[in-house]
């Protein structure tokens, strides 16, 4: 059977294989894709994946305590690291999310916690034939849009909070003829 039909080349069909769709409950791999999903905004997802391990080396393996300290001398170094995203938008994002997500952490213990209360603690588990069908945004994904952005979270727009609630498992978006999605725990009917 075929997979995903977004996962055509590499590093998209690796990534698409071991990692997208699997719950992830770890709190500093939630962070690190929030902060991709964020610099990805207005590129395309392999140039992310592409950049991805520039990215864990220049934000000191995607620490939140480490980044949220970080101060001039480091957005200039992130500015003139050809291996990252150099927009000062994202960057500062990145820098303010980590202050942020040290927040939330505090409040709820850990940012899993807060993160999975938007599909209630399981993945929702989708049911899409086609590419076409999959929604940009959902009523969940506009829930945890507007609070991050109310708790001062940057870059985590609705559709931005959805391709990150799919990367990290909180649903399954492969489509029901991609073997991914059975091992998910989506159920394929029989036609």
């Amino acid at each position: 059977m075929p997979r995903c039909t977004w996962a055509t080349t590499e590093p998209a069909i690796t990534y698409h294989d071991k990692e997208w769709g699997v719950p992830v409950h770890d709190d500093r791999v939630l962070f690190e894709f929030l902060i991709l999903e964020g610099a990805q905004a207005g590129l395309s997802w392999n140039t992310i994946l592409k950049k991805r391990e520039n990215y864990r080396k220049a934000l000191d393996g995607f620490r939140p305590a480490k980044i949220a300290r970080y101060g001039t001398r480091d957005v200039q170094r992130l500015l003139r690291n050809d291996g990252i995203v150099r927009n000062r938008l994202k960057i500062a994002a990145t820098i303010e999310n980590a202050k942020r997500f040290l927040e939330v952490r505090k409040e709820f213990g850990t940012f899993d916690a807060y993160l999975w209360t938007f599909v209630g603690g399981e993945p929702i588990q989708n049911r899409w034939r086609t590419l076409a069908d999959v929604p940009a945004h959902t009523a969940e994904s506009d829930a945890m849009s507007r609070d991050l952005l109310r708790r001062g979270f940057k870059f985590v727009g609705s559709t931005i909070c959805y391709a990150f609630m799919q990367a990290t498992g909180m649903v399954n978006d492969h489509l029901v003829t991609c073997p991914r999605y059975a091992e998910l725990g989506g159920v394929r009917r029989r036609n």
